[in-house]
């Protein structure tokens, strides 16, 4: 018995990609969507999985959207048109966080993206809600995904990232957190930790 070292066959032809948004707010179709941030993810020859590159973009808010003062209190963004953020349409930005995702799925020979995330389904209606809206096709499966809290709540009994991610011996900076590639990383680390307790193994007669 052999480790799979592909990912393709780690997890049945889809490729896992950690995202992240930051939001003005709960409501895909209404709410701003700020930040995003994607983690693509490789194997090792060992057939550890882990990380390998980190894209983020600064997003406007698309024309009409609502904007929750709160919500952009909570993510620490007073002004998010303000020049210093250097943030670019969001057609721009989705197209340009898919390239690498399209890339890595040819190169891999999987098939299609599946999201990870914290809270995965919430990351992944504000990845659609803004595909449709831009006319642009998104990679990710588009109901299935790999959701670390429920992971985490199963390894480690916490559900909160920043608890999960030190009951799994991993820092967490509290200052940091709550930014898009911030939390996107800790989740992707979170998930490729929880992943390697459970190795899976081929046959090769």
């Amino acid at each position: 018995m052999s480790k799979v070292t592909e990912i393709k066959d780690r997890f049945r032809g889809f490729l896992p990609v950690v995202v992240d948004v930051e939001t003005a707010g709960f409501n895909a179709d209404k709410d701003a969507l700020i930040e995003m941030a994607v983690v693509t993810l490789k194997m090792n020859e060992d057939g550890e999985l882990e990380r390998d590159q980190t894209f983020e973009k600064n997003i406007l808010p698309f024309e009409g959207a609502n904007l929750e003062p709160s919500a952009l209190k909570f993510i620490g963004i007073e002004d998010p048109f303000h020049p210093f953020r250097g943030a670019i349409k969001e057609r721009s930005a989705l197209e340009q966080l898919f390239a690498p995702i399209n890339q890595q799925i040819k190169a891999t020979g999987c098939t299609r993206a599946i999201l990870v995330g914290h809270n995965a389904f919430f990351d992944l209606g504000f990845v659609k809600a803004a595909a449709e809206r831009c006319k642009v096709k998104s990679p990710f499966h588009e109901f299935s995904t790999f959701d670390t809290v429920s992971l985490a709540g199963l390894a480690y009994g916490q559900t909160v990232l920043a608890k999960a991610a030190v009951k799994a011996g991993m820092h967490w900076d509290s200052e940091r957190a709550h930014s898009a590639a911030y939390d996107t990383e800790k989740t992707a680390e979170l998930f490729c930790k929880i992943v390697n307790q459970w190795p899976i193994e081929y046959s090769e007669s």
